[in-house]
């Protein structure tokens, strides 16, 4: 087993009380307050999580952005410079490699943020497919990555002068301090919200400032596992649970992140014919109307059949209800507002398919 890789921030984590657990190879905090509390004040006011285990690099040279979008599978033709973008790096069987947000910082230059235990794959899959005279560069360490979420994060922001006023998924370049801080309006948790990408070596200046500004405005420093159970009430995929080398884009209805129109991308054909004959699988939400907490690879049941299988669970603190996103087969004949049950640990617990979200998305 490789050694755990550390964030510019563990020193700080740990004299905030926070505990840790290993994450995509990275220890990072899990939670300070608890996961519940933490939750909650990112809904209700602001949270500030650190997620610079995620990773970074950088596509440059003559031609960088039509490079990228004839390899990724969303359209940057649907974008320019100071947007950014999800979208997807399959395989030609279609299978996932990772789902990742591209910065378009310019026609020769763009930055894209992986998930941390992928980005070793997305960097060698793009730079073996790279014409000469462009780059692919590994650089998580380059800059590191901090979430400022909820209802009052322009308050936040804008209190230590830093851009707030951009629509959803642009960014800009700024400074705080003299430290470079890449500022987008965008996050993982279905709030209005920003995601700040601070010089790596100067993340410390940067996160104070925000701890500090985000106590004055009632919030909460948040961990993992808050982040997990926001994201898991908006029904975002996880990679390695919704979407994976054997869990195809539109079996996690993320067909929306294909630009299918595009004459080519990593895994075209394969996902062409899979739109074709439709996906075996899709992924749908359960709401547990029965007592008991949701976990993932858990067997869904209609009556005495399988009918699929749980990706993620969790208890959702909004709704005080145990909530799953979960492969159903498509021949299945399951509709939303269907009764079925999963098999927790033996016991059944009753469900309801819904659509998620689950709560409603104040990302815009």
């Amino acid at each position: 087993m490789s050694e755990l890789q550390h964030g510019p921030l563990e020193d700080r984590h740990r004299e905030l009380g926070a505990s840790f657990a290993e994450f995509g190879g990275w220890l990072m905090p899990v939670s300070y307050a608890g996961t519940v509390a933490e939750h909650n004040a990112t809904r209700s006011t602001v949270g500030l999580f650190d997620v610079s285990h995620l990773g970074k690099a950088t596509v440059a040279g003559p031609g960088a952005a039509a490079f990228v979008n004839s390899t990724l599978t969303n359209d940057l033709g649907r974008i320019g410079p100071g947007k950014a973008q999800y979208t997807l790096c399959c395989n030609e069987s279609g299978g996932v490699i990772d789902d990742l947000i591209a910065y378009y910082v310019a026609d020769d230059e763009i930055f894209l943020v992986p998930n941390a235990a992928n980005t070793a794959a997305v960097v060698a899959a793009l730079g073996e497919a790279a014409p000469a005279g462009i780059s692919v560069t590994d650089e998580h360490r380059s800059r590191a990555v901090l979430a400022v979420q909820g209802p009052r994060s322009t308050e936040v922001l804008a209190g230590l002068g830093l851009p707030t006023e951009m629509d959803y998924m642009a960014f800009a370049d700024a400074s705080y301090a003299g430290v470079p801080v890449r500022v987008c309006r965008s996050g993982y948790t279905g709030e209005h919200g920003y995601e700040l990408l601070p010089e790596w070596e100067s993340t410390a200046v940067v996160f104070d400032a925000l701890a500090a500004a985000v106590a004055q405005a009632g919030g909460e420093l948040a961990g993992l596992g808050a982040r997990d159970t926001l994201r898991t009430e908006m029904g975002y995929p996880l990679h390695g649970h919704e979407l994976s080398l054997a869990i195809s884009p539109l079996q996690a209805r993320c067909g929306w992140a294909i630009g299918w129109k595009k004459p080519a991308f990593f895994g075209r054909e394969a996902l062409q014919a899979e739109k074709a004959a439709g996906p075996a699988r899709l992924l749908r939400g359960l709401r547990a109307t029965g007592r008991g907490v949701l976990r993932a690879e858990l067997a869904v049941l209609d009556g005495d059949r399988q009918v699929g299988i749980t990706t993620s669970g969790t208890f959702s603190p909004t709704l005080k209800a145990g909530i799953a996103l979960a492969l159903i087969d498509a021949d299945a004949g399951i509709d939303d507002g269907a009764q079925l049950t999963v098999d927790v640990r033996g016991r059944p617990v009753e469900c309801e398919v819904v659509q998620p979200p689950f709560v409603t998305a104040k990302t815009r």
